[in-house]
């Protein structure tokens, strides 16, 4: 009996915050990076301390709506990379895959990876402290991916971990740069950034018993 009241102890705590989650992020799309937990408490319906309780600060709310939103964009590469097409249409559908969430929730994004100029009087965290790791984890799990899929030889772990936050590095780094700009459509960025990749991917055979890339 008491277990079962601490799993629905547990479960009441886990819908809970995702209910929270759920405000935060409408809160986001709203005011972008600019988001405080003031305005997320009153769109939650709660006061800020008990907002507080459940992240503690704004740099835990940051780090919930990360992985939330890195577990969202990395199932979805998954299934990109795992669409049966050859190698350079699953290669740019990846990369379409993130543009087009960068380009569909722009604040989120900005939110994510931008410091807010304005937070509404609260003290402000230091994003890069935030983003570094967000970043360093869409990485490992692309590595993860190219070792599954790819054979590049006896250094394949390290090879794939370079090419992982390689490829990521230069997604986020070009896909800023365009989302701020747009001096291209997403499609001509995406067959640009495939041209560039694609001489290591062209000529790289798939692992054995492995699923392919």
């Amino acid at each position: 009996m008491e277990t079962t009241h601490r799993e629905d102890q547990r479960s009441a705590t886990e819908r809970r915050r995702r209910e929270l989650l759920e405000a935060a992020e409408r809160v986001v799309l709203r005011d972008g990076p600019g988001a405080s937990m003031n305005a997320i408490a009153a769109e939650a319906g709660i006061t800020k301390p008990i907002l507080y309780r459940h992240f503690g600060d704004k740099g835990g709310l940051y780090r919930a709506l990360a992985v939330r939103h890195t577990d969202a964009l990395v199932d979805a590469l998954r299934a990109a990379l795992d669409a049966p097409t050859d190698r350079r249409e699953r290669v740019e559908a990846a990369l379409d895959t993130y543009l087009a969430a960068i380009e569909t929730r722009p604040q989120v994004y900005r939110f994510l990876m931008h410091p807010a100029e304005e937070s509404g009087g609260e003290r402000g965290f230091d994003v890069g402290q935030h983003s570094a790791p967000l970043l360093r984890r869409l990485g490992e799990e692309l590595a993860t991916v190219i070792a599954e899929r790819v054979d590049l030889g006896a250094d394949r772990e390290e090879r794939a971990r370079v090419w992982g936050h390689g490829i990521v590095g230069m997604m986020h780094a070009a896909g800023d740069w365009w989302l701020g700009e747009r001096p291209c459509p997403r499609e001509r960025l995406v067959r640009h950034l495939a041209d560039l990749l694609w001489g290591g991917l062209a000529t790289a055979q798939d692992l054995a018993g492995g699923p392919g890339l």
